[in-house]
């Protein structure tokens, strides 16, 4: 189970939480969502037939049971019906955030926040995102990060102090774009 997330801009914090028929609702971005429906279109109607024609292929060949083919296109079918069913969770279950329509005053659910590292006075750029839409390469931090949940809330001028792996990393948060 996924820890809470918090929030602490009140019209961001009346979405989260939200339950829709048993299902709780899970904050994310615009382009995460876009990205999930991409997806799930491409196994729909790419993946998934392409899937069909190789298992049908495989039966072709005769005697399923020493067919490596078969049992390799089976498990293919089995991953991509298994995604399926998660996109269309997600999917369903998503709270898309606009960031356009957030505060800039503070930190808050899909806010881009530029930090320095007090140490090294190295810079950084981060986007605040749901868990199954961060990737740290791209710049995108999940909420329930320690990272992202000591931004939370913070203004341009705070000091942001976080225990990595690697020790207490201080941060001052330079700017929300």
């Amino acid at each position: 189970m996924a820890a809470p997330v918090l929030f602490l801009d009140v019209r961001v914090k009346k979405s989260v939480g939200r339950r829709v028929k048993g299902l709780e609702r899970t904050p994310i971005t615009k382009q995460g969502y876009e990205n999930l429906k991409k997806e799930l279109d491409r196994l729909k109607t790419v993946e998934r037939p392409e899937n069909i024609k190789a298992i049908e292929e495989a039966r072709a060949h005769g005697d399923l049971s020493e067919n490596a083919e078969f049992e390799a296109a089976k498990d293919r079918q089995g991953f991509i019906e298994g995604r399926l069913n998660e996109l269309t969770y997600k999917i369903s279950s998503a709270d898309v955030i606009d960031p356009d329509a957030l505060p800039k005053d503070k930190v808050v659910f899909a806010s881009q926040v530029v930090l320095e590292n007090i140490d090294t006075e190295e810079s950084v750029e981060y986007q605040i995102v749901g868990p199954g839409e961060s990737d740290i390469e791209k710049g995108m931090i999940s909420v329930t990060s320690p990272l992202g949940k000591a931004m939370l809330g913070k203004k341009p001028g705070d000091e942001i102090t976080v225990q990595a792996p690697g020790g207490k990393r201080n941060y001052e948060l330079v700017e929300i774009l």
